[in-house]
């Protein structure tokens, strides 16, 4: 069998397939990487894969007064004008997070692009490409989609403006946005707009919004655009409810249309954008086949002189087991981006990927991760999402499981044992995806045998698990749960009866919302006693799409509306520092915090440690 060609990048390789034009043409933020774990990649092989013809323009470097029609040198001209449609994402990060910190300082680095060299992409991808495309190109019709749209597909607050922003399908004046793992959706409107029908009546499919001039009949109404943006108590509470009416309708089971209002008035008619119920999860066999599309698995060789794309460095010879997740963290957006209903591949698929990569070049006899966004989330947590649904009214596990919760890790460690057995060239094969403690407990039947063979199989020395925080009422915002101390306790005993030195690397995050510097305090001393200080400290980053963001901008909890403590900038830089006691540079905001907090008589277990 020849090996797999990389997608059309120019004209060139638009000829040597023989190809006078693109039906589409995906315009990526992120470096080309012919891997799944590359959005631009997965849904271009994809719409190949179902008779298409897709092609790459990867990270435009845009000038004004760039246009094809005049021809002039514009980047989205590489490939011509698509048949069909320009797709536009802004990469794998939102480009905003992959530009700056936490703190609003500038990264030095882009590990999705060449070299990982940063400003290859420009702030708010997706409005920058749509306009260069619309310079470009008249009447051409535009989708967007990718993490960045999906998340920003309503009105949300913006925390590097710190404003609440409209709809992003209303300010790029694209035609579709597909949110979540859009791979349905688009192929639904590839088939459509093959058919001959423009993209402007493609209104009705699952897991996209649409503009409109009126509110769909039936539609449930979010508070308007207007309603939202101010900072009066009335705004930030309209803010609350707009956001829990979205999460009660991410269910692609029970969710329902939704609409929000933008610009009424009399010298501003109305404008909707309507969001169409999530699409449904692809089945095991659709996301088999996905994933075993004929990808080359490796950077374009044109970034070979910058030295190749460094985030394909952790997913080259990684497997990705599922999608989804149920933990319902409040920080995380995947529940509103992949969904919170599980699905996981087939062993059989598995077991073929891992016997492609032993026979790969530069493969070392490692698999480095098998796993998803929660590695032994393997399965649909309850017969409710083994049919792609789940509770809009209540989480899987927060603030106690659920009676109808299945916790059980015998499939995945079935798969795990196929693995390790799927060829002499493997040597191990490691889970480095998030795992969750809490679900180990819950298996009663087999958690004791999976943390086993975690520690005896699948731990290449350091395990990252994400504890966040040990205050009570500080988990309660983030919607964790489980006992820490006691699983920590476990995977050392178990470590040392196997005669193993391996170490658990916990992540923490300083200045979640409800989190004040009393619980700052308890969560220094605790690493304190513990002995594990962090080596980066992990400060809440505000993000569209998440539950956290909510509060943060509100000052409330969505959940229930009550006021929920916001810490300052300036508080934010102390208990950062308090996560990092240790250092000399920190002493100064130590002190500060713990004279603050009216703590200071713990300033004697707070001191840097002295270096010899």
């Amino acid at each position: 069998m020849d090996s797999p060609e990389f997608l059309p990048v120019c004209r060139a390789d638009m000829e040597k397939r023989g190809w006078d034009e693109c039906d589409f043409v995906f315009v990526s933020g992120d470096a080309y990487v012919d891997h799944p774990s590359f959005a631009a990649a997965l849904v271009c092989r994809l719409l190949e894969a179902e008779g298409f013809r897709a092609g790459i323009i990867a990270q435009p470097q845009t000038q004004p007064g760039q246009d094809a029609s005049s021809g002039g040198p514009s980047p989205y001209a590489a490939l011509g004008r698509p048949r069909l449609a320009f797709l536009v994402g802004a990469g794998n990060l939102d480009s905003m997070v992959a530009h700056y910190t936490a703190a609003k300082k500038l990264r030095s680095q882009d590990a999705y692009s060449p070299g990982g060299r940063a400003g290859l992409r420009p702030d708010r991808a997706v409005l920058k490409y749509v306009e260069g495309i619309r310079r470009a190109y008249k009447n051409i019709p535009v989708i967007i989609g990718g993490i960045e749209a999906s998340l920003r597909r309503f009105a949300h607050y913006d925390y590097w403006s710190n404003t609440v922003r409209r709809s992003i399908l209303l300010d790029s004046k694209a035609d579709i946005l597909v949110y979540g793992m859009g791979e349905r959706a688009i192929t639904e409107i590839a088939r459509r707009l093959a058919l001959g029908e423009p993209a402007e009546s493609v209104r009705d499919a699952r897991g996209t919004c649409v503009r409109g001039r009126e509110c769909p009949a039936g539609a449930l109404k979010l508070p308007g655009y207007d309603a939202v943006t101010g900072r009066a108590a009335l705004s930030l509470k309209s803010y609350a409810e707009h956001f829990m009416i979205q999460k009660l309708n991410a269910d692609p089971l029970s969710g329902r249309v939704l609409a929000e209002e933008t610009g009424a008035g009399p010298a501003a008619p109305g404008r909707w954008v309507i969001q169409n119920p999530p699409a449904l999860p692809l089945a095991q066999a659709e996301l088999d086949r996905l994933y075993e599309l004929p990808f080359t698995r490796r950077s374009h060789p044109m970034y070979d002189n910058a030295g190749g794309v460094p985030a394909l460095k952790e997913t080259a010879f990684s497997l990705v087991s599922s999608r989804g997740c149920f933990g319902g963290c409040s920080f995380c957006s995947i529940g509103f981006h992949q969904g919170r209903a599980v699905q996981s591949r087939s062993r059989e698929s598995l077991v073929r990927e891992a016997k492609a990569l032993a026979e790969s070049p530069g493969f070392k006899g490692y698999i480095h991760d098998t796993g998803g966004p929660t590695a032994n989330f393997y399965g649909p947590a309850c017969e409710k999402q083994k049919k792609g649904g789940f509770c809009a009214e209540r989480e899987c596990l927060y603030p106690l499981p659920c009676p109808r919760l299945k916790a059980d890790h015998g499939p995945y460690l079935t798969t795990l044992a196929a693995l390790r057995n799927a060829g002499a060239n493997i040597k191990k094969v490691f889970i480095r995806s998030g795992i969750r403690f809490d679900f180990i407990e819950l298996d009663r039947g087999r958690g004791g045998e999976f943390l086993q063979t975690l520690c005896r199989h699948h731990v290449s020395g350091q395990l990252k698990v994400a504890p966040e925080h040990v205050s009570a009422s500080v988990l309660a915002a983030m919607g964790k749960g489980g006992d820490y101390e006691h699983f920590r306790n476990r995977f050392f005993d178990i470590n040392k009866k196997l005669g193993l030195k391996q170490y658990l690397i916990p992540y923490f995050i300083s200045g979640h919302p409800g989190c004040t510097l009393n619980e700052a305090v308890e969560l220094a001393l605790y690493l304190k006693k513990s002995g594990f200080i962090p080596d980066q400290a992990q400060d809440f980053y505000p993000t569209p799409g998440t539950l956290s963001t909510a509060m943060y901008h509100t000052g409330m909890d969505p959940r229930t509306g009550a006021a929920i403590h916001v810490p300052t900038e300036r508080e934010k830089r102390l208990q950062r520092a308090l996560l990092q006691f240790n250092r000399k540079e920190n002493s100064k905001l130590v002190r500060e915090a713990l004279r603050e907090a009216g703590l200071l008589r713990f300033l004697g277990e707070l001191r840097p440690h002295r270096r010899a």
